[in-house]
């Protein structure tokens, strides 16, 4: 039933929603690949000044048309990313541009770039979701030696404290490198004097390759970066107790072999993103060519309705993912995806042993499986997920003569 009050008018959202060509919640924008950042793990970030990739880019009345589209079929929430989304001349212009469509905006930045009118811009108008930033380290040192950058740090700082004197909701989070692995407890324990912080803070602990595949010596460089999962499930399950029950409710629920699909999550359908080229992914690291579609010529509802349906169907053929991942009741525990075999093999459908050797790792910490089982050997998974144990310690035995290195 609709309500009239003679200033707005009221109805059911489900009615919305079901007169929608598509049903997507959320979009991501990646505004630039650009950033004032050189850090070295990153998966796709290209100098500041990088005039190839700024004569590409979208331009600020192409945004506006993809952000036209995501309020028409009803996208509730986009997130603006880079890159560093900041280094946009015009950033504030397309922010404002997607609140006044009553679009919720999500920022994910590095800080650095907020200056005291960009602050004023968000107290004034509230994106309406947190600002997410990420940050590399608690001290300068082990900060530039991520970023690249002198002064980087104090830019961040001065960052923060812009958004805390104006009271604006954000959000950190971290990068596990070996540059501030030892710096978790100050990390934890300074985010806990930030108002908006109402859980420990998150950790990424997959450093992955290149999105594009376009530098091996960087890829050898993030593969050195990586942590053992000896390092890392400590960090991952610092709160052990909500740790422990967060696993034991998603494992029952998720568990369990996925068979030859390559896509079992959302990626395509209700979840895509946009490159700073104009370019819709199914998700926002598969950048493999061919398997996106180019919004400067055609829709996103076309994307989702005419092009990216048959994602639901492709199948793995490459015998050693059948062997192991099709068969593996860890899958959902592992961030094996298509998006992630890309980056690392340039195919869809190999396994990547370095997401392979943190899930088994995980999985024996969770009691999921016995030292030197293999996920696609259990059978009685569902048993094994009913008496999920505490933490095992992992002996160093375990890990790979590479993991050991680090």
């Amino acid at each position: 039933m609709t309500l009239d009050t003679g200033y707005v008018v009221k109805t059911n959202i489900n009615k919305i929603f079901r007169q929608m060509p598509v049903l997507l919640h959320q979009l991501d924008i990646e505004l630039t690949e650009r950033c004032n950042y050189g850090c070295i793990h990153c998966y796709i970030n290209r100098p500041s000044g990088d005039r190839e990739a700024l004569r590409r880019e979208l331009d600020t009345a192409q945004v506006k048309r993809i952000l036209d589209e995501a309020a028409a079929i009803g996208v509730l929430t986009v997130r603006l990313t880079g890159g560093e989304v900041l280094l946009r001349r015009d950033f504030a212009e397309l922010y404002l541009y997607a609140r006044g469509l009553g679009l919720r905006v999500l920022i994910y930045t590095n800080g650095s770039l907020i200056t005291p009118e960009l602050a004023d811009l968000f107290a004034r108008v509230p994106p309406l979701e947190k600002i997410e930033i990420t940050s590399y380290g608690m001290h300068a040192e082990s900060y530039e030696a991520v970023t690249t950058v002198r002064d980087s740090f104090k830019d961040f700082r001065r960052g923060i404290k812009l958004l805390l004197e104006r009271r604006i909701p954000f959000l950190v989070k971290g990068m596990l490198l070996p540059q501030n692995i030892n710096e978790v407890e100050v990390f934890d324990a300074w985010a806990k004097t930030l108002p908006d912080m109402d859980s420990a803070p998150s950790y990424d602990v997959t450093v992955t390759m290149r999105g594009r595949r376009d530098s091996d010596a960087k890829n050898k460089m993030i593969e050195r970066l990586r942590a053992a999962p000896n390092q890392v499930l400590p960090v991952v399950s610092r709160d052990r107790e909500a740790y422990l029950k967060e696993m034991k409710s998603f494992c029952s629920q998720f568990l369990g072999p996925h068979g030859d699909k390559l896509f079992t999550c959302g990626a395509g359908s209700s979840s895509v993103s946009v490159d700073a080229y104009g370019t819709l992914q199914p998700c926002m690291k598969l950048r493999q060519p061919g398997m996106g579609y180019d919004l400067k010529s055609g829709t996103i509802t076309d994307a989702l309705t005419k092009v990216f349906p048959h994602l639901k169907e492709m199948r793995a053929t490459n015998p050693d993912y059948l062997a192991r991942c099709a068969k593996c009741f860890l899958r959902a525990l592992c961030e094996q995806c298509p998006a992630m075999s890309w980056m690392e093999t340039g195919t869809l459908d190999t396994p990547v042993e370095y997401l392979c050797q943190a899930t088994h790792a995980k999985a024996v910490d969770l009691g999921l499986l016995d030292l030197g089982e293999k996920g696609w050997e259990v059978s009685n998974w569902k048993e094994r997920i009913d008496r999920m144990s505490p933490a095992r310690e992992i002996p160093i035995s375990h890990q790979s003569k590479g993991e050991k290195d680090l």
